[in-house]
């Protein structure tokens, strides 16, 4: 018996959501409903936690009750993850960029510290570089894929030597907005559709071993998957030209990473070339960037090492402008 199709989203809340220990509130930007919660007082500084590919807010929430004593933070979901209003056919890293313009001037008000992983530490990036002068106070890139996630990419492997095949698989075998869903069939595919090296290694990260789906899966639109492995969020946002327009100090933490000799693909989320060149731009805007190597800490230092995270943020934003 083939398996009935699946529906996740805000559509389907029943099936789709869970409780948290911080209360969830919404903003509306104009195009999109933004999700998110808050920890701490308003009397403290603002802290904008941005979460990563396939994560909701409540990947922060470990490391928000850490962080509470020292900041006021805010933690949000992304278009199209989480309770957030999924928009088809505008998952750019712009409108990323700006919706998180928006959640600052509606939501904070003030100037804020921006922190993300992954995927969301490309929109710290970029909100360093073109939010509204004055906003951002400094900028943590948390293990984030620059250059490694764009398709045709100016430094070092791009999608395609990456985690671009995974990407492409979940497109296939979920659909926009899980219009496919067929999540046995994904998991069963990966076996033969995906390079051996992505299944040993990315494959058991990032899906459950018993095959049950994952929470951070039901609250993510595969829409993300599919403009990822096609390119089209990066399309108008070269890397290497945001990172040269930089203009707050930087903290960019770089996780583990191994490029294979024989095939030069990449595990992990830049390699040690594409972070050098990530630091170089950005001293070439003339902003300050502290690289912290970790080369055994998982993509996550949120979810893994709380306490290590909440004590390099506080250790930055001591070193900023009040």
């Amino acid at each position: 018996m083939s398996q009935p199709q699946l529906r996740f989203g805000p559509d389907n809340p029943a099936a789709t959501y869970v409780s948290h220990a911080f209360a969830e509130k919404t903003i509306d930007t104009g195009e999109a409903v933004i999700n998110y919660a808050v920890a701490g007082a308003p009397d403290k500084p603002a802290l904008l936690l941005i979460p990563g590919q396939t994560e909701s807010w409540w990947g922060f929430e470990n490391a928000m009750g850490l962080l509470q004593d020292h900041f006021q933070a805010f933690a949000v979901d992304l278009r199209g993850q989480g309770r957030s209003s999924r928009t088809p056919g505008r998952y750019t890293l712009d409108n990323f960029g700006n919706d998180t313009v928006r959640f600052i001037a509606l939501a904070i008000k003030r100037p804020v510290i921006v922190s993300g992983l992954s995927s969301g530490g490309v929109i710290a990036a970029w909100l360093s570089a073109y939010a509204t002068p004055g906003t951002i106070r400094g900028a943590v890139y948390e293990d984030p894929p620059l250059f490694s996630s764009e398709v045709n990419t100016s430094c070092g492997q791009g999608m395609p030597q990456t985690i671009g095949p995974v990407f492409k698989l979940m497109s296939k075998y979920l659909g926009d907005q899980w219009s496919v869903g067929n999540w046995d069939g994904m998991l069963e595919a990966a076996k033969t559709e995906l390079p051996s090296w992505l299944v040993n290694a990315i494959v058991p990260m990032m899906f459950s071993a018993d095959g049950q789906i994952p929470q951070r899966m039901k609250e993510y639109d595969p829409e993300w998957a599919r403009a990822f492995w096609e390119g089209t969020v990066f399309a108008s946002c070269d890397h290497a030209r945001m990172l040269a327009s930089v203009k707050c100090p930087v903290l960019y933490t770089h996780h583990f990473r191994h490029v294979d000799e024989n095939d030069g693909h990449l595990i992990g989320a830049a390699s040690d070339v594409q972070a050098k060149r990530v630091c170089e731009l950005v001293k070439l805007a003339g902003q300050p960037i502290d690289y912290r190597s970790f080369p055994q800490m998982p993509h996550s230092m949120h979810g893994e090492a709380p306490k290590q995270l909440a004590e390099l943020l506080t250790e930055f934003a001591a070193k900023l402008k009040p």
